[in-house]
C-alpha cells in the first residue's frame, strides 16, 4: 500500500514579511506516522488501516452443522423408517459478539440454530390399501455459549500512537460452554407394535428443552479492509438431554452432538 502526502503548510498572518510557518507538533507526529506506514506496508500487505486497535467485533456466518445422531431414538427411527443418520445433518446460521480481553484473547458470546424436516415411511410396513404408512421427522437445535477465543498470531501491529494495521491472516482457537434448545419431533401415521393386528394409529410424538453443553472451535479471519474480515470456521458440540418419558418411555439421552462447519463475515469496531 501507498500513501501519497501532498505537500502542506501551516501559515501565519506574518507570512508576508518572511517569517517561517509555525506548524504543530501533533500535525508533525502525524504525518510521520503516515509516512512511515507509506513507506513501511509492502504491496503484498492488506489496504488499509486503523486509526485505534479495535476493542471487539460481531460476525454473521452460515454453513452445514452434521449430527451425531448416535442416541438409541435415532437407532430406532433409521431402523423402523426410511431414515438415514445424515437425514439429522441441516444447513445453519449463526453469529457472536465479541470484546477483546487481551490482545491475543476474546471474550465471546455465541449462537447458532439448525433444523432439519425429513419425510419417512415405514420400511417393512403397508396400510389396509396397499399404501406407505407415512410420517415427517423434525430435529432442530439452538445453541447459546460464551468462551475463549485464543488467536494464535498477533491480530495486527500499532504503528505510532495514529495507526493500527490488521493482520492478513489470523487463525485461533476457543472453547466455550453453555445450553442448548432441542426439539425432537415426529408426527404422522405410525404402527402399534403392542397390538396383535398391529393397528395403525396418527400421532405426533415429541420432546424439547434445554441441555448443558461444551463446545471447542478452530478458525482463521481474513482481512479484506480494515474493518471487515471474512472468518472461517469448524467446531464441535457436546450435548445430550433427557427425552420426555411420557412420550418416549425406555430410551436413553438423545445425543445432540455434532461438527459445524461455516464461512461468514466478522465486523470490527
Amino acid at each position: 500500500m501507498s500513501i501519497a502526502l501532498s505537500p502542506f503548510r501551516l501559515v501565519t498572518k506574518h507570512e508576508h514579511d518572511g517569517s517561517h510557518p509555525r506548524v504543530t507538533r501533533r500535525a508533525l507526529t502525524l504525518a510521520a506516522a503516515l509516512a512511515f506506514v507509506a513507506v513501511g506496508q509492502p504491496a503484498s500487505a492488506q489496504k488499509g488501516f486503523l486509526f485505534k486497535r479495535p476493542v471487539g467485533s460481531f460476525s454473521f456466518r452460515g454453513g452445514y452443522a452434521l449430527a451425531n445422531a448416535s442416541s438409541d431414538v435415532f437407532s430406532e427411527s433409521t431402523r423402523q423408517l426410511t431414515l438415514s443418520k445424515t437425514d439429522f445433518s441441516a444447513f445453519t446460521w449463526g453469529g457472536d459478539i465479541s470484546y477483546a480481553a487481551k490482545p491475543r484473547i476474546d471474550l465471546v458470546f455465541d449462537g447458532g440454530y439448525s433444523s432439519s424436516t425429513t419425510p419417512s415411511e415405514f420400511r417393512n410396513f403397508i396400510d389396509n390399501n396397499d399404501q406407505p404408512i407415512q410420517q415427517t421427522t423434525k430435529y432442530k437445535r439452538v445453541p447459546l455459549t460464551i468462551g475463549l477465543k485464543y488467536y494464535l498470531t498477533d491480530r495486527g501491529r500499532a504503528v505510532s500512537d495514529f495507526a493500527y494495521i490488521p493482520s492478513k491472516y489470523a487463525p485461533y482457537l476457543g472453547v466455550g460452554a453453555g445450553t442448548m434448545y432441542y426439539r425432537f419431533q415426529q408426527s404422522g401415521d405410525f404402527v402399534d407394535f403392542n397390538t396383535d393386528d398391529l393397528e395403525i394409529f396418527s400421532t405426533a410424538l415429541e420432546s424439547n428443552g434445554w441441555a448443558p453443553m461444551a463446545q471447542g472451535t478452530a478458525g482463521m479471519d481474513f482481512t479484506i479492509g480494515p474493518w471487515l474480515a471474512l472468518t472461517g470456521e469448524g467446531r464441535y458440540q457436546w450435548a445430550r438431554a433427557r427425552l420426555d418419558p411420557a412420550v418416549f418411555e425406555g430410551f436413553q439421552k438423545i445425543d445432540l452432538s455434532g461438527f459445524t462447519g461455516t464461512v461468514g463475515f466478522k465486523v470490527r469496531f
